[in-house]
């Protein structure tokens, strides 16, 4: 991963810790993904977030009773994360707070974790296919046999959709990679969509069966697919005009949490989540 994308990350580490509270829409993300992680996870046991920024994950399953390894290559993140984590009083419950990559958790052994965290789209800044080749290898190596390992990313098509919504140039050649490998350069370019937060870092965008055969091809058995944002993928001001009715926001929350794993909208969202458990056979690659 590379410095680019620390780099990124560092300087906008409160924003990411806010990012999923700040308003109803940016909610949908947190609260479809712990749908999932509350009916797939083990009743307890050690977890890893891996790529976990400032801890909202984290603290939450540590509320759970889980204990927790936190990993990610951001600084400022990480030093959120363990405020934060103090504030909640959980300390005991996360075992460490780790900076380091996705591409490498060789600090931890085979078979480590009862489950495996992957949240938020870290995944989806590995523009290089060797580089997310690793990362799977990495996420499936330390995770126990049947082991559920939960991974979000950025959706190719979900982005076409907003590069729609925003008026870009389409015709423009700086969208051509993007429309043509899903890969979104920071350097290069940042499209209307990515400018009311500042731009955008380096970033590659999965397409649904892409991301499902990544992880089947390392041992991992599917068990769902989900799109975060469900039925209000790219409705962000209508959805947050519903969530200031309370009663109504708790009758649309009921009907994205019953439609969002159905395959016609998995693939119009912001974030695909993916939901598997590791199989009983080796894993592609090992540490001692």
């Amino acid at each position: 991963m590379s410095e680019t994308v620390k780099k990124w990350y560092d300087e906008r580490a409160e924003y990411e810790w806010k990012r999923l509270s700040q308003d109803g829409y940016h909610q949908l993300e947190y609260v479809v993904t712990m749908h999932m992680l509350e009916k797939y996870l083990p009743r307890t046991g050690l977890v890893l977030d891996a790529g976990g920024g400032p801890g909202r994950y984290t603290i939450e399953l540590a509320k759970k009773g889980y204990d927790v390894v936190l990993l990610d290559l951001s600084p400022e993140c990480l030093a959120i994360a363990r405020n934060e984590v103090r504030k909640a009083g959980v300390e005991n419950k996360v075992e460490k707070i780790v900076e380091g990559s996705i591409t490498d958790l060789s600090g931890f052994k085979n078979e480590l974790f009862d489950a495996v965290l992957c949240l938020g789209a870290p995944l989806s800044h590995l523009i290089e296919k060797s580089d997310r080749e690793k990362a799977a290898n990495e996420l499936v190596r330390v995770a126990k046999k049947r082991a559920p390992v939960f991974i979000s990313v950025l959706n190719r098509y979900g982005f076409f959709r907003v590069l729609l919504r925003s008026q870009e140039n389409l015709a423009d050649s700086s969208h051509e990679e993007m429309f043509a490998k899903g890969i979104h350069r920071g350097s290069f370019h940042h499209p209307k969509a990515f400018r009311r937060t500042g731009g955008f870092t380096d970033a590659y965008f999965f397409l649904p069966n892409e991301l499902k055969k990544l992880f089947e091809n390392k041992g991992v058995q599917t068990l769902t697919m989900a799109t975060c944002e469900g039925l209000s993928s790219d409705l962000e001001k209508d959805t947050n005009e519903l969530y200031n009715d309370r009663e109504s926001w708790a009758r649309w929350l009921k009907i994205v949490l019953q439609t969002c794993t159905d395959p016609c909208i998995i693939g119009l969202g912001t974030h695909i989540l993916y939901a598997g458990a590791r199989k009983t056979g080796k894993s592609t690659r090992t540490h001692q």
